[in-house]
């Protein structure tokens, strides 16, 4: 769609959702956003363009990605991708001759960011993306990563309750944060007195007569992936129902035939980026169960780029797509609807994923956002807070970073936590670990081997706080067994937990899920463990809580709270210099 269109449009948009922000609730019956005048090149189909990414993450600077210029390996080589203002620029570029277009998004747009965005509660990311003219997205698991009301202080704005105003005029009055431009759809997130959705369920357009309807969903188990106390009182349905149920209301009562469901739930890969080679992963059966009205899925979440087409109940063809993550793809989309059924014509989908290279111009509106952000966050990010002799890593497997194997880092990490609270052992979840520790990287310009405040907050960015209570022996043994969990909600069968120095157990491949630990195995500082006695323990509130389904940890007794995790980890790096990696693992795998 043209963008002078979409900037009145959202300025009206604007005044309609200061108003709305007070509202507990969000209305159930979605939002009809206007209509796009469509250059028409046939008399009964229209052109339309679907540009679309996911696992944005708030990664508006450069230097984020799988190495430390941000380079991906596409298609073969090895290609500088990603930014902030380089993602705008392609997403322009790819406008143009494109009369009706859309840009929309699967989730996790924010949670789990780099320290630039993550610092300010991600109110950068929000800032880049509503510069790029993004048009409606829906929630991911990381959207909930600070609770309900945080995400909607994301969509509707407000300062933030605990940390205030990030913004200042000149003369020193603050910016209230606007919240976005675009809109979040929630159509499986429902308060569970009311059955009322957290946010709208769809968004609708108009393209001439024919009306568009945008469905978002995040994956069921999103409740097991953030801090349950954050969405108390809510619950996360089964995606294909509450997808059918949507798409069922939109075509019988609001007359919308083309329909686009955007979810946060993906799947796994091993061909070219537009390619689908063995496609697996939770999206499969989805894809496979979404109602035949339904003419195409967009998706995130594993971090893949694939262009699918997975046949719809009744057999046809359909594209499931993805854009891998942190703005480093976009997947366009060019589909034609039909002026006489008003719906989606599905032989004329296509799609193709486009690298987001750095041979562009930098949208120069973006790059003065990004640098802004940046200078705020230099002080505070740039202090130096340790140091390492070598390099501390998440565990990997062909390259990538392997959440099933037992890491130095996270080990590290429990140590730091078993020391800030006085504890007799601490457990730290997989997925809690965002980063490495390089001597190499020097964010800053700081000596080889320094370690910045920024690079433990990328390291650790959820803000999570430590707990601490008593666990008995067995307790402590069905908690070790949740390592091993089948159909795991979020698609990770096996998380293994980083666990403190003195802490050692054995463990077997073969055995049965419920079985894998001996019990007798199980010893602090050489001593086994008694399965009555209770024993001190610290994780962070988010394991506390039950998430990624460590349930044993909800049964702890005499709870009491510590430090933010990053404050903790900041103290042992302060308290022991020039670090060296844990002797990893600290467990024992069985004959």
């Amino acid at each position: 769609m043209s963008r002078p269109g979409l900037l009145n449009r959202r300025l009206t948009v604007a005044l309609g959702v200061a108003a709305a922000a007070a509202l507990a609730l969000v209305p159930a019956t979605g939002a009809i956003a206007g209509t796009v005048k469509p250059a028409t090149f046939n008399k009964h189909k229209i052109p339309v363009q679907l540009l679309s990414f996911n696992d944005y993450h708030g990664h508006i600077e450069q230097d984020a990605g799988t190495s430390s210029d941000g380079s991906v390996t596409f298609e073969g080589n090895r290609v500088p991708a990603g930014g902030a203002a380089y993602l705008s620029t392609h997403l322009k570029n790819l406008r143009k001759g494109h009369p009706t277009s859309f840009t929309v998004a699967a989730g996790d747009l924010i949670g789990g960011s780099t320290f630039t965005s993550g610092v300010f509660h991600d109110e950068p990311a929000v800032e880049t993306l509503n510069a790029m003219g993004l048009d409606v997205s829906s929630v991911g698991n990381h959207e909930f990563d600070e609770g309900i009301t945080e995400l909607k202080r994301m969509q509707y704005g407000g300062c933030h309750p605990t940390d205030g105003c990030f913004q200042q005029d000149a003369t020193g009055k603050d910016i209230a944060y606007p919240g976005a431009s675009w809109q979040y759809l929630a159509a499986n997130v429902v308060q569970t007195s009311s059955n009322k959705t957290v946010l709208p369920r769809w968004w609708i357009k108009k393209v001439g007569n024919i009306k568009v309807g945008f469905i978002g969903m995040t994956l069921e188990g999103t409740d097991t992936l953030v801090s349950p106390s954050g969405v108390a009182g809510y619950d996360f349905l089964d995606e294909v129902q509450a997808g059918n149920a949507a798409a069922k209301i939109l075509q019988k009562k609001k007359h919308v035939k083309a329909i686009v469901v955007m979810i946060h739930e993906g799947g796994f890969q091993t061909g070219s980026y537009s390619g689908c080679t063995g496609i697996s992963g939770p999206i499969v059966d989805i894809a496979k169960g979404l109602a035949p009205k339904i003419d195409m899925v967009i998706t995130g979440h594993t971090h893949q780029p694939y262009v699918c087409n997975i046949p719809d109940p009744k057999g046809q063809r359909r594209l499931v797509t993805s854009a891998m993550s942190y703005g480093k793809i976009i997947t366009e989309t060019n589909f034609k609807l039909d002026t006489r059924t008003k719906d989606v014509i599905r032989k004329s989908e296509k799609a193709v994923n486009h690298l987001v290279t750095r041979d562009v111009p930098q949208d120069p509106r973006v790059v003065s956002i990004v640098d802004k952000w940046v200078t705020k966050a230099a002080g505070p990010g740039n202090r130096i807070v340790g140091s390492i002799a070598q390099d501390i890593k998440r565990a990997t497997s062909a390259g990538k970073e392997d959440r099933s194997a037992e890491s130095a880092l996270s080990n590290l990490i429990a140590d730091a936590q078993r020391d800030s609270t006085g504890a007799k052992v601490a457990f730290m979840n997989p997925g809690g670990v965002r980063a490495d520790l390089l001597v190499a990287n020097s964010p800053a310009g700081e000596a080889a081997g320094q370690i910045t405040y920024r690079e433990l907050f990328n390291v650790q960015p959820f803000s999570n706080i430590l707990q601490s209570y008593h666990m008995t022996g067995a307790q402590i043994d069905a908690l070790l067994e949740q390592q091993w969990y089948t159909n795991r909600p979020g698609g990770a069968e096996i998380l293994r937990l980083g666990i403190s120095s003195g802490f050692t157990y054995t463990w077997s491949a073969s055995a049965p899920n419920g079985s894998k630990v001996d019990p007798a195995s199980i010893k602090l500082n050489g001593v086994t463990l008694d399965p009555a006695a209770t024993y001190r323990v610290t994780t962070n509130n988010f394991m506390a809580d039950g998430g990624d389904s460590y349930t044993a940890l909800v049964n702890g007794a005499a709870r009491t709270g510590g430090k933010v995790d990053l404050d903790a980890l900041v103290d042992y790096f302060l308290a022991h210099p020039a670090l060296t990696a844990p002797a990893t693992p600290r467990s024992t795998q069985a004959p």
